[in-house]
């Protein structure tokens, strides 16, 4: 069974268990993914969490309002994914552990892989490897006991409990994939955001619309060109978009290809909104891995 799913709001508090919108949060996370899964860290335990960004908000391209910053103040502690992720953040979260609320950027700490390629950088979508983030779950319920010595062993046990969860998921996860053929397993997406996804379920990135780890960056005619090749050459016919992204690009190499591309779209920055399927953090994980199932299997 599936956590409850957890909406994250703009401005609204997100509640793991009691609270409300006039709570000083306990725990602040940067994106809707990371609300859930603190959470569930802390269900049962009494916390007030909050997620800064909203549904089908963009991490790479979100900008804090001054009343959501002045959230993150009022937190015993922010959650943040760090390796980039939140671009325009990086100089407010450093402000805010300057003036003394700690922040704990996740990605760094969950093996970060760095991607080649047009735009070389640190691989920031940790999450989309359900097995890094039980790590991640174990760090953030190690902190916040540390944080908060009141609520420390119920954290623990909730903490225990939900990455059991998690890496319960990743065994479904693998199980929905099984069939998908081997000579099949093969992923253009929109931008480089499946990379950790690919190497944990045994995956290749054939390439990528935009090829950056950033939603931000913009392919150049000779990028498109490239992967146009690339996916003639591998026999590619399904782009793996994003929920919420424009599909320009994806139209324009299909029709450079010259024959039916099926565009994919699947939650990878944000969770979907109620009845999506992917309004949790797990619920997302395998919604995804149906979909590129039943994409890819013949």
């Amino acid at each position: 069974m599936h956590p409850r799913p957890i909406l994250a709001l703009v401005a609204v508090v997100v509640v793991a268990c009691g609270g409300s919108a006039a709570s000083t949060p306990d725990v602040v996370a940067t994106t809707t993914i990371l609300g859930d899964v603190v959470a569930h860290t802390v269900e049962g335990c009494g916390l007030v969490v909050e997620s800064l960004m909203g549904v089908g908000q963009d991490p790479h391209a979100y900008q804090a309002s001054p009343r959501q910053v002045t959230r993150l103040h009022e937190a015993d502690l922010v959650v943040a994914n760090g390796l980039g992720l939140e671009a325009h953040l990086g100089d407010v979260l450093d402000a805010v552990a300057r003036e003394g609320t700690p922040v704990l950027r996740l990605g760094p700490h969950l093996d970060p892989v760095a991607r080649d390629g047009a735009d070389p950088s640190v691989d920031p979508h940790v999450w989309m490897d359900p097995l890094r983030m039980a790590d991640g779950v174990e760090l953030v319920a190690e902190t916040l006991g540390g944080l908060r010595p009141d609520a420390a062993d119920c954290i623990r046990q909730a903490g225990a409990h939900y990455r059991g969860e998690v890496v319960a998921t990743h065994g479904r996860i693998e199980a929905l994939l099984a069939a998908v053929p081997v000579e099949r397993r093969l992923l253009v997406t929109d931008h480089r955001s499946l990379g950790y996804f690919a190497e944990r379920y045994g995956f290749v990135e054939v390439g990528a619309l935009v090829p950056s780890t950033s939603t931000l960056a913009e392919p150049t005619p000779a990028d498109l060109e490239a992967l146009v090749e690339a996916m003639e050459t591998a026999d590619v016919s399904v782009i793996f978009t994003e929920v919420g992204e424009p599909s320009r690009l994806a139209e324009a190499v299909a029709a450079e290809l010259g024959r039916p591309v099926e565009v994919v779209p699947l939650y990878v920055g944000s969770l979907g909104p109620p009845g999506s399927g992917a309004d949790s953090y797990l619920g997302m994980l395998e919604t995804d891995a149906r979909l590129v199932a039943e994409a890819l299997t013949p």
